[in-house]
């Protein structure tokens, strides 16, 4: 079976079907609320994948509504797009990869405030894929081999070397690497121009399906267990001028992601935010979604970062991480 969409059209057809959303969408500025709220409307930027259902959820199950909050939903399509929105004020929260917050938190680009943990890695959720008939056998064969990804220093690239690292693997991403979108990563694979390619769900299920290509590794190990992928994010500003706000929107998501993992939970979610067909939901590996927000499991990340040389020095996240459960 061959899955109809790719994440890439995910988030074009995302984009399209939130035009209207997206129009009026305009940031923050709500009336302040009845309940105390600092602000009773807020927008907030989701990427159109599983890993942003919590709100939608939150939305359809009016756990936003009883906390006295109405969200506004606009579509990104990741860190690079979100961050500029926050801050400039058109987005008061918003998705993105953990990897690429702390980046930019730790360059200044922005001062941010982490808010929520929304995924979190699990078995299969990214792998290292090879040809069936491959001889690479483990992650070790990988020495010098050429691999497909979207991209170098990003959070692929970082979790396949802290996958690789205990086995004395380095890659040398300017020379090792083929850098294409991850819907071209199935033809790279299929016509040998690579060895091995790094995809994320559902493109891992996708390639096994038509290539009968096998799983070599996956990230779901070792450093990368548990691994917090991507979260939501304040602007320093929002968040030290809305306490209650942010709060009661934790509080909301914390009830979403509670049941976000119930296939059929996200069955009924994800059509009303993204293009993704129901029946792929039935079948992907899901990612975790997280009920709490620790600065413990997001310093996992600087950590790591730190280690691979994604970050210069050291960094504590706890000053930017606003903490629940």
């Amino acid at each position: 079976m061959r899955f109809a969409h790719s994440r890439r059209q995910w988030i074009a057809g995302a984009l399209a079907g939130s035009l209207a959303l997206a129009l009026t969408a305009c940031g923050g500025g709500g009336e302040k609320s009845a309940n105390g709220l600092e602000q009773s409307e807020i927008t907030v930027g989701v990427m159109p994948i599983t890993e942003g259902a919590g709100v939608q959820i939150a939305i359809s199950r009016g756990f936003f509504k009883d906390e006295g909050l109405e969200v506004k939903m606009q579509t990104v399509t990741g860190s690079a797009d979100a961050l500029p929105k926050l801050k400039g004020g058109q987005l008061d929260i918003a998705h993105g990869g953990h990897v690429g917050l702390i980046q930019a938190q730790a360059s200044g680009d922005v001062k941010l405030r982490i808010v929520a943990e929304a995924s979190s890695m699990t078995k299969n959720l990214n792998g290292v894929l090879v040809p069936k008939d491959s001889p690479i056998k483990s992650p070790k064969d990988l020495a010098g081999k050429k691999i497909g990804t979207n991209a170098i220093n990003n959070q692929n690239s970082l979790l396949l070397r802290a996958t690789l690292q205990p086995h004395n693997v380095t890659i040398d991403e300017k020379k090792d690497v083929v850098v294409a979108p991850f819907p071209q990563q199935e033809a790279l694979l299929k016509n040998e121009k690579v060895d091995a390619i790094i995809v994320p769900e559902p493109f891992v299920t996708q390639i096994q399906q038509s290539l009968g290509a096998r799983i070599l590794t996956d990230f779901s190990s070792g450093p990368t267990k548990d691994f917090p992928i991507t979260g939501f994010a304040a602007s320093e500003k929002f968040a030290t001028e809305n306490p209650k706000t942010v709060a009661a929107f934790q509080r909301a998501l914390v009830k979403a992601q509670a049941i976000a993992g119930d296939r059929a939970v996200l069955q009924e979610a994800m059509p009303k935010f993204t293009k993704l067909d129901p029946k792929v939901v039935s079948v992907i590996a899901l990612n975790g979604f997280p009920t709490s927000t620790s600065a413990t499991r997001v310093q996992r990340v600087a950590d790591v970062m730190r280690q691979f040389g994604y970050l210069k020095q050291d960094l504590d996240v706890k000053p930017f991480v606003v903490q629940n459960g």
